[in-house]
């Protein structure tokens, strides 16, 4: 061999280590708690792709997002993640389980959905009990049932988990809250689900709802876990990070899910606090998570 050759080849494993060496090394999660990310963790103004958010979510150890597009499946595949939630189809914020208007073409997009999570492993799809304007709690819960019962059936044939959403009616700012919600406490969503009576209609227990609306956050999950089957996850008030800035003790409920023998993901669905670095954000918030 040539000494330039040599010397030339020395030079390039010697860059090469160097670039590996200031690329940050993926993070090993202990696992107890499978943590998973949505697109509102990365900040308004973020000049990542879809794809840098997934290769930076894969690095920092979670499983997968929430609430992204059937378009965007096979950049999550890409590295190894999933669509842990899949986004609601036939349902509005606005207009949800409860108008019977609308239950043909709700059913006709849940059983497309279902069919297309299955194909893919994917484990849920989202849903919303709506707002209630002027309908009744009780009425609401009749419903909401009737249009359940109608696709539990596929749901379990595919092996896809419905999860309704607990959302907070208090705020009537949409960043903050849902107002006029009629799925605002969780034993109608527990009533719901006793009346469809189904392993693949669950609830989708946001935190930092639950926590604006009811409090007793640790107790509740206790009270209702056989009937959850996801989390989301904000800090209170702001939805800002899951830190000592806000009034829940993350770790502590984190300890209680896990304590529970929770197999299913914990979404992070909060915004990082203006003037922060998001991915600095992350960082500690899924190390606060970590069990």
């Amino acid at each position: 061999m040539r000494r330039r050759d040599f010397l030339g080849g020395v030079a390039a494993v010697t860059i090469a280590n160097a670039a590996r060496a200031q690329s940050p090394s993926p993070v090993h999660r202990r696992g107890r708690i499978k943590q998973t990310l949505m697109r509102v963790n990365f900040g308004r103004d973020t000049k990542l792709s879809f794809d840098d958010m997934c290769r930076e979510a894969a690095r920092l150890g979670c499983v997968g997002f929430d609430l992204i597009a059937p378009q965007d499946w096979p950049t999550l595949k890409k590295h190894g993640l999933i669509c842990t939630m899949a986004p609601a189809m036939g349902v509005t914020i606005r207009d949800g389980l409860i108008r019977p208007e609308l239950h043909e073409a709700i059913e006709k997009s849940m059983h497309e959905e279902i069919d297309l999570c299955a194909a893919n492993a994917y484990p849920n799809i989202i849903t919303v009990g709506g707002e209630r304007r002027g309908i009744g709690y009780e009425e609401g819960k009749d419903r909401c049932a009737a249009l359940l019962n109608r696709v539990k059936a596929h749901a379990e044939d595919k092996g896809v988990t419905i999860c309704i959403e607990v959302v907070n009616s208090k705020y009537t700012d949409p960043e903050f809250g849902r107002a006029d919600a009629i799925f605002d406490r969780l034993a109608w969503g527990a009533d719901v689900c006793a009346r469809v009576a189904s392993p693949r209609v669950k609830i989708l227990f946001d935190i930092y709802h639950v926590q604006i609306m009811e409090g007793d956050v640790a107790a509740n999950i206790r009270k209702y876990f056989p009937l959850i089957a996801h989390f989301h996850a904000a800090g209170v008030p702001g939805r800002h990070e899951l830190d000592d800035t806000q009034e829940l003790n993350y770790r502590f409920v984190a300890r209680t899910i896990a304590s529970l023998g929770f197999t299913g993901f914990i979404a992070h669905e909060w915004r990082p606090t203006p003037g922060r670095d998001p991915l600095d954000s992350l960082r500690t918030v899924l190390e606060i998570m970590d069990l």
